[in-house]
């Protein structure tokens, strides 16, 4: 694990977010409820971001992800809004699950999943 931290140490989470879609067989999954929730939290206020640099965002969210379906939504009790991010790295086996929401400092590792803070 100490290979993938080292490149990342001291980046910015756009930094992050862009070394991740350029390494070789690494994909960015998500379900369709992620994407509208990666857009609704982009569009909000407090970020600050231009009509312009806002659809910049939304369109490269849509080329660099691949969309899944998950079959089944499994509860998460500390915050059941983020079930959806677990459910959706169980339905796909996913590696790992890269995150700045802070509900997650507790879980270290999920089934075959390993999940790490973004920063």
């Amino acid at each position: 694990m100490s290979w993938c931290r080292r490149p990342l140490k001291n980046r910015t989470p756009e930094a992050v977010l862009r070394w991740i879609v350029v390494q070789p067989g690494w994909a960015w999954v998500v379900s369709t409820e992620i994407l509208v929730e990666y857009k609704t939290v982009l569009a909000r206020p407090k970020f600050g971001l231009s009509p312009d640099l806002l659809r910049q965002w939304l369109t490269w969210l849509d080329s660099v992800t691949v969309r899944v379906d998950v079959p089944v939504t499994l509860p998460y009790p500390p915050d059941p809004t983020d079930a959806k991010f677990l459910s959706c790295a169980l339905a796909t086996q996913a590696g790992w699950l890269i995150t700045g929401d802070h509900d997650f400092t507790q879980a270290r590792k999920l089934d075959t999943t390993t999940i790490l803070s973004i920063s």
